[in-house]
This record gives C-alpha cells, sequence and structure tokens, in this order.
C-alpha cells in the first residue's frame, strides 16, 4: 500500500465545532498516522498558532472563526489552505474562496473523504488543483447551488489543466 503524500506533514484544521475537528483528527491520522495535527477552536488561538509555527496544509472553516480573515493571514504566510464549510455552503464563497488564494473548497459533508481532497492540495498546482476538486464536486455543487452556479463564480474551471496536469 502507498502512504500518503500527508505523511510526515504538520496540518492546522481550525473550526468552532469540536465535533468536525474530531472527525477531521481521526480521518488525517488514520490515513496518515506520522503527520502532525494542530487543532484551535477560536480566531485568536488559530492566529498564535498560524504565527508560531509553519503548516503544510491549513483547513479553514468560513463561519464561527472568521474564515475568510484566517486565509488571508495564512496565504501571506504563503500556506495551502483548504476552506471547509457547512453554513457558508455557496457559489460566492466558493468564489470567494478562491479568488483570496485557497487551494480548496470542501463541504462538511465531504469530511470522510478530506484525505484525499488534502493530497490534492498538496500535489497538484493552483489551477489543476482547482479542476480536479471540480471534477469531483460538479455534482454536489450543482444539486446545492443555484443553477447558474458555475456562471455567478465567473471561474474558468473547464479550462484550467486543458494541456497540462501540472503537480508542485
Amino acid at each position: 500500500m502507498q502512504g500518503s503524500v500527508l505523511d510526515g506533514k504538520k496540518i492546522l484544521a481550525v473550526d468552532d465545532e469540536p465535533d468536525v475537528l474530531a472527525v477531521l483528527k481521526e480521518e488525517i491520522l488514520e490515513a496518515c498516522p506520522n503527520c502532525t495535527f494542530d487543532q484551535a477552536t477560536t480566531y485568536e488561538e488559530a492566529i498564535q498558532k498560524l504565527e508560531a509555527a509553519h503548516y503544510d496544509v491549513v483547513i479553514l472553516d468560513i463561519m464561527g472563526v472568521r474564515g475568510f480573515d484566517l486565509l488571508e493571514t495564512a496565504i501571506k504566510k504563503g500556506l495551502k489552505v483548504a476552506m471547509l464549510t457547512a453554513q457558508a455552503l455557496s457559489a460566492e464563497a466558493l468564489k470567494r474562496s478562491h479568488a483570496m488564494g485557497a487551494r480548496a473548497y470542501i463541504p462538511k459533508e465531504k469530511l470522510g473523504e478530506i484525505v484525499p481532497f488534502l493530497e490534492d492540495v498538496l500535489t497538484y498546482e493552483f489551477e489543476s488543483g482547482w479542476k480536479r476538486l471540480f471534477e469531483k464536486l460538479h455534482g454536489f455543487f450543482t444539486e446545492r447551488f443555484e443553477s447558474d452556479w458555475e456562471k455567478k463564480t465567473g471561474l474558468q474551471w473547464r479550462e484550467w489543466g486543458k494541456y497540462s496536469d501540472s503537480k508542485d
């Protein structure tokens, strides 16, 4: 069995719901027991952790912990970020996540599939990573968002990676 690209990596998850953090920790450490999993439940705690350590990937809830503010901080530090949401699940939040530099926008309903999403965040360039995410979640987004969600985002995801499937 091949190991995960997450193995040995340092991960920070920020969510105000302890049960979500517990699921993330379980899913990630089961797939890659040699990674480091840190967590925070508040904006302030997350800022302290972001200032004190370098993380290979950061998972941010949008609501409850000022996720977009944390995204801005993490991107300035050059970190790869996956946005996680339930309440802010919308085409507008997806578009904002992309525009601000997040590498993924993952619905909390997909927590059980978090590891492959995070592996893509670490493996693929920005646009080809987003293309992979859209290919995996297109049906989910179409089901959850209004019918013209793709148009509302203005993202040309079908064109990303068309000529190459670049990896970092």
